[in-house]
């Protein structure tokens, strides 16, 4: 059976020991500053959310209505545990029924890069369809082209750098609203439709 969660699910108990309790973790106050960009109730979408720590609490405190997925069947569970009241769903997000609906709002945080190149290019055209005229996505890739072990999983995660990422972003018909940093390095592409 093939692992979807591209190794998490193995290291899940880990991750949720380690990072999965991090309410105010590395990139929370960026969350947090894009999730007040839209008004109370918009509808957001947490792709590869984990536990639901710190993403999805911070869209839930600023008052927007969210939904969930994760391909790690463990990690889905923590996230039932944490937030019982959110629609979250267990499947990989190329083959998520969720992209079949439409959003104010879409959020990626630490996930693009566990996916291959050919996922991540489909997938940002996905994205993009699935926002309402004026929605939002948010995702984090480093900055350059590069591949590495991820350090938990010791899978292959790879950036198709920030040139690709914006050229897909544009052919999808997204525009960059801005890029930054978080505190831990991490780079952020807020694009718009």
């Amino acid at each position: 059976m093939t692992d979807e969660s591209n190794g998490y699910e193995g290291i899940a108990d880990i991750y949720i020991q380690v990072r999965g309790r991090a309410v105010n973790g590395v990139g929370a106050s960026t969350v947090r500053a894009w999730a007040q960009t839209f008004n109370k109730g918009s509808v957001l979408l947490d792709i590869g959310c984990g536990t639901g720590i710190p993403v999805t609490k911070i869209l839930l405190e600023e008052g927007l209505s969210v939904y969930a997925l994760d391909a790690s069947p463990t990690m889905v569970e923590s996230f039932r545990q944490n937030f019982p009241e959110v629609t979250v769903v267990c499947e990989s997000v190329e083959k998520s029924a969720f992209f079949h609906r439409s959003f104010d709002g879409i959020i990626a945080v630490g996930l693009l890069f566990l996916l291959s190149e050919e996922i991540q290019r489909a997938l940002i055209s996905q994205l993009a369809a699935a926002l309402h005229p004026g929605g939002r996505l948010l995702f984090t890739a480093p900055l350059y082209q590069v591949e590495w072990k991820d350090i938990l999983t010791g899978e292959l995660s790879r950036s198709l750098g920030a040139e690709q990422y914006r050229k897909l972003l544009y052919a999808a018909g997204l525009s960059i609203v801005d890029e930054s940093e978080d505190e831990g390095g991490n780079h952020y592409f807020n694009a718009g439709r």
